[in-house]
């Protein structure tokens, strides 16, 4: 319910200046007094929620004001009594109406009229988007990406804070090399002396002095060479180049997730809270909040987690990836809620659906190139599986990262956090499995079924069975299966739920349709005759 907003003259002055001034629409419209039902031309200014009129465009008071929040503006044809043939008449049949309904009990609309259509169109629009709460809900996304931002700049701050403390111990490891050099210049000063005496060494010597420096760096270049080859067919490498590889499919893996989020929120979640706020909804916003709750805090958690992974992947071949965990574990009990609604969601969907608009604007959604032919509810499977696909990559990862690897015991208690919230998330859920199966074979059946949006109607399995008419005394009867008459045996796509029974014919396109007399058999009041005898 809104709540009432109380203005004193000093705020409506205060207001109505800004509107003067910064006014989000601002000109001459003609106003229809309720009293008389006459046309009086005022200059009006609209600033925020708020449509204040004046007599002119210089007053500096308001003539009066009217709150927009929760009102709705249409266009509205010209009245019935401007269709006649005097000049008068002619030219206000080229204004153009508009009018202004407010929520409030009593409150009469407000008509107005302009002579251009185009000004008309801008300020049926802009009253249209004169809306408190819309600031409100950019204001709270606006709000939790500030949040993630302060959290990777405290993150930044700690990396700086470790990256100076590693250039103080080099400065002082240049200091100690320094020093060494020094030392080695002194003794080199006292070598000169013998140097000097070699000048003047015979020429056979010094060839033999030569040859042997060569031999001295060929022996040397080969023993480098058997350690690097050594190195490269040793179970280290093998080990960091597997584990640089998992870390690369983890940052495609990641990207592709991200990527699925996206569609969900910009294909699906926005158009849908669009949708709820129309004239006729097709779907209400508690709806819209119960299908998707937090997908688009899950988006945006992922989006930085990304972006961290690139930066990483940036500085290979060193890779630290314990820190990027560090920020995920926290913040990755939103999962937890989101699993535990999961159930409820795919319900509320399935409500939704018997909706024949809301199901004819899902399809058109779905019909979306970015969605690639998938439904609603596999986008909302994605998360339920990225959980258990981190303790994988961890899992594989230490097993590929040695014990006195500096990310070991970090990455170890990332995977430990991680399965202990799997365990919480796992017996959530096992009860969607079923509604996601449901949903998944209603879709195939061309005419669609509205038993199995019942959440209760559990799968049991499917298949395909051979139809046969029964023999009796020579003659062709019906089938005991449903009320349908057969000449002949035709191959049936069957499907046993807890409660009913589905039969189906494939045509050649591969598409399933009921039959249209015994497609659908009740197992309440369904009894099931073995025919020992083979006919």
């Amino acid at each position: 319910m809104q709540k009432s907003v109380r203005y004193n003259e000093g705020h409506a002055l205060y207001l109505a200046l800004l509107a003067r001034k910064e006014g989000t629409k601002r000109g001459y419209l003609s106003k229809k007094t309720a009293e008389t039902n006459r046309w009086h031309e005022k200059w009006f200014a609209l600033y925020q929620n708020v449509l204040f009129y004046f007599e002119g465009e210089q007053s500096a008071r308001p003539a009066g004001m009217y709150m927009l929040e929760g009102c709705n503006c249409e266009r509205v044809p010209a009245p019935k009594g401007c269709a006649a043939g005097s000049a008068r008449d002619a030219a206000l049949d080229k204004q153009h109406y508009f009018t202004v309904l407010f929520g409030h009990e009593g409150q009469k609309p407000l008509e107005l009229r302009c002579e251009d259509e185009v000004d008309g169109d801008e300020w049926v629009e802009a009253i249209h988007q004169a809306s408190y709460s819309d600031i409100l809900i950019e204001r709270e996304v606006l709000m939790q990406k500030y949040i993630h931002l302060v959290q990777i700049v405290e993150t930044e701050k700690v990396a700086a804070n470790q990256l100076r403390h590693q250039l103080e111990d080099q400065d002082t490891e240049i200091e100690r090399l320094k020093s060494e050099i020094i030392a080695l210049n002194k003794t080199k000063e006292k070598m000169r002396p013998y140097q000097g005496n070699q000048e003047d060494e015979d020429p056979d010597i010094k060839k033999i002095k030569k040859v042997q420096s060569f031999m001295r760096g060929w022996l040397c270049r080969r023993k480098w060479k058997t350690i690097v080859q050594d190195y490269i067919c040793s179970p280290h490498a093998e080990s960091m180049r597997k584990r640089n590889q998992i870390v690369f499919n983890m940052v495609e893996a990641e990207s592709e997730y991200v990527h699925q989020l996206y569609v969900l929120v910009n294909c699906f979640l926005r158009p849908l809270r669009m949708a709820a706020s129309s004239k006729k909804p097709p779907i209400s916003h508690d709806d819209v909040s119960s299908i998707f709750l937090n997908s688009e805090t899950i988006m945006f958690l992922h989006e930085i987690f990304h972006q961290g992974l690139k930066a990483r992947i940036a500085n290979w071949p060193t890779l630290i990836l314990a820190d990027l965990f560090d920020i995920l574990l926290p913040m990755l009990n939103i999962y937890q809620e989101f699993v535990r609604n999961h159930q409820y969601s795919l319900q509320v969907l399935a409500n939704c659906k018997q909706n024949r608009d809301f199901d004819k604007l899902l399809k058109q959604y779905e019909a979306n190139p970015a969605c690639e032919g998938r439904m609603l509810e596999t986008f909302l499977t994605y998360p339920m599986f990225q959980i258990p696909r981190y303790i994988i990559t961890l899992h594989e990862l230490l097993a590929h990262t040695p014990h006195e690897h500096v990310e070991r015991k970090s990455l170890e208690f990332a995977k430990s956090k991680l399965e202990e919230l799997s365990r919480v998330m796992h017996d959530e859920v096992s009860d969607t499995e079923n509604i996601r199966k449901n949903l998944a074979i209603e879709r195939t059946i061309v005419e669609g079924c509205d038993i199995l949006l019942d959440t209760s109607q559990t799968f049991i399995r499917q298949g395909s069975l051979i139809q046969v008419p029964s023999v009796e005394r020579g003659k062709l009867s019906k089938v005991r299966l449903g009320s349908l008459s057969l000449k002949k045996e035709g191959e049936r796509q069957c499907f046993l739920f807890t409660k009913h029974f589905l039969i189906c014919t494939r045509s050649s396109g591969g598409k399933l349709h009921l039959l249209k007399t015994g497609g659908v058999l009740s197992l309440i009041e369904c009894t099931l005759v073995e025919e020992t005898e083979a006919s």
